[in-house]
């Protein structure tokens, strides 16, 4: 199969696959993504094709997408001969439905081309600067990162007299918009530019959100099932699953489309509570079961799922020790059991080593939060403390099989270290106690009594049962370990 996905094969793709409804040839690029990799494609750059075909291309010709790789050239290099073109496959058990994106016109390489990167940032066309970069990201400012290019493109901007424009963080991260705006403005700061602080601090808007879809990474059997589902090849398709939800403070200084089913909030305090029910619920859910499935072998999420210990003691966690925490917050009805679904979707094979990276980045905001509320509840937190338990076991570094994998994380060498030291202790307790002292993750909780004797004992299962043991046996585990 050598016909490549393009603009003029559009028409001749089989009638199963739907397409752009508008003509790409007279948009112009008003959004600029930083971080271009498969969630995007499969989240933003939906609805906004969703907002194309709903007004047409004249009305929503400001609205085309520029993607930014930060580090590597691969999205770039698949999608240049696809002119920006690329496949979105909605996977659940009753097959796959296969879409043609088109809202993304082009794509370039940070490192390759900074200056062209600042010069769209700055760009008269440019109206608003996204982002999904990952938690750990927004700590960097080095040059070419994101925020160090986000100054860099906005001093320029300011320069040229080009006017402000909405910064849309798009990451799992609360409050991220307020998060984006301090680094932003905190970095602008420390180069000694007072005017650009003042003048991003007073024009430029930094909305709020919550996104939610489960994205696996794209496989060489994907490629290849997609390619022939399209009669032509595309190197760099999209999985996700049908579900999709965006909840958006509808603040934005420079317009923005009119992208159908997001959930438009007036303030960043409607967007927390959604954020709280994102990052506890689902993030929260999905880390323990990756942590609990890598080390038992259990390679994907849908197989972990599909171990009815595991679906009982995520059901558990989330019904009795996360949902209560979520005071102000008006869980949809069905949620949680909307939610096992969606992790026990057979199609996606989201494999669990692809959400335990960057545990220690992930962790304060899906786990230790809401640890510290159920402690100072004086509340049971035994299936929590099992979930950490899981990610500390997960860092030995190899599952019941004897199978290596790597620690993929920031902190990957402290937490090595943090292990090791740990391993030495002479028990359980004082292993639990110990993990608790890292103070970079875990601060305040540090040696905190309830937790450790809630840690001790099922660190020490997991480590001598397994697994598997450990989840059969722990509703009497959890009745040892109440407070």
């Amino acid at each position: 199969m050598t016909a490549r996905l393009q603009a003029a094969a559009l028409p001749h793709l089989p009638l199963g696959v739907r397409r752009p409804a508008f003509s790409r040839s007279s948009l112009q690029c008003g959004i600029v993504h930083l971080g271009l990799g498969a969630f995007v494609r499969a989240h933003l750059a939906v609805f906004n094709d969703d907002a194309l075909d709903s007004v047409g291309a004249a009305a929503g010709a400001a609205w085309g997408i520029t993607g930014v790789s930060l580090r590597q050239p691969d999205t770039r290099d698949a999608l240049a001969p696809q002119q920006s073109l690329y496949t979105l496959a909605l996977r659940d058990g009753s097959g796959e439905a296969l879409r043609v994106i088109g809202s993304v016109l082009e794509v370039l390489v940070a490192p390759e081309a900074p200056q062209a990167v600042l010069d769209r940032l700055a760009h008269a066309h440019t109206r608003i600067v996204s982002l999904t970069i990952t938690e750990k990201a927004y700590a960097s400012d080095a040059p070419g990162s994101a925020v160090a290019l986000i100054v860099q493109g906005l001093a320029l901007r300011q320069a040229l007299g080009r006017p402000p424009v909405t910064l849309m963080s798009l990451d799992n991260l609360p409050a991220n918009g307020r998060v984006l705006r301090a680094r932003v403005l905190a970095l602008a700061a420390q180069q000694g530019l007072p005017a650009l602080v003042d003048w991003i601090a007073t024009g430029c808007s930094f909305p709020c959100s919550m996104v939610d879809r489960i994205v696996p990474r794209t496989t060489d059997a994907d490629r290849a099932r997609i390619s022939a589902g399209l009669g032509m090849q595309d190197a760099w398709p999209v999985i996700a699953e049908p579900f999709i939800d965006w909840v958006l403070e509808d603040r934005f200084v420079a317009g923005r489309p009119e992208w159908p089913g997001v959930r438009f909030v007036a303030a960043q305090d409607d967007v927390a509570a959604w954020e709280r029910l994102k990052l506890r619920m689902v993030n929260g859910a999905h880390s323990a079961l990756a942590y609990l499935g890598v080390t038992a072998g259990w390679a994907t999420v849908d197989a972990a799922m599909a171990q009815p210990a595991l679906h009982s003691f995520i059901d558990t966690l989330l019904r009795d020790e996360v949902e209560p925490t979520l005071r102000g917050v008006s869980v949809p009805p069905g949620y949680r059991e909307r939610l096992l679904q969606r992790f026990a979707n057979p199609a996606l094979a989201h494999r669990c080593t692809q959400i335990a990276m960057d545990g220690s980045q992930k962790i304060a905001q899906r786990w230790l939060a809401t640890l510290r509320e159920r402690l100072a509840a004086g509340a049971p937190i035994a299936h929590l403390a099992l979930a950490l338990a899981g990610w500390l076991h997960f860092l030995r570094g190899h599952d019941e099989a004897g199978q290596r994998y790597a620690i993929e994380d920031p902190w990957a060498d402290a937490l090595q270290v943090l292990y090791g030291q740990a391993e030495a202790q002479p028990d359980a307790h004082a292993r639990a106690d110990h993990f608790t002292r890292f103070a970079p993750l875990f601060g305040d909780l540090a040696g905190e009594p309830r937790l450790v004797a809630a840690l001790a004992p099922a660190l020490h299962s997991l480590r001598e049962r397994g697994v598997a043991a450990t989840l059969a046996a722990f509703d009497p585990l959890s009745k040892e370990q109440q407070p």
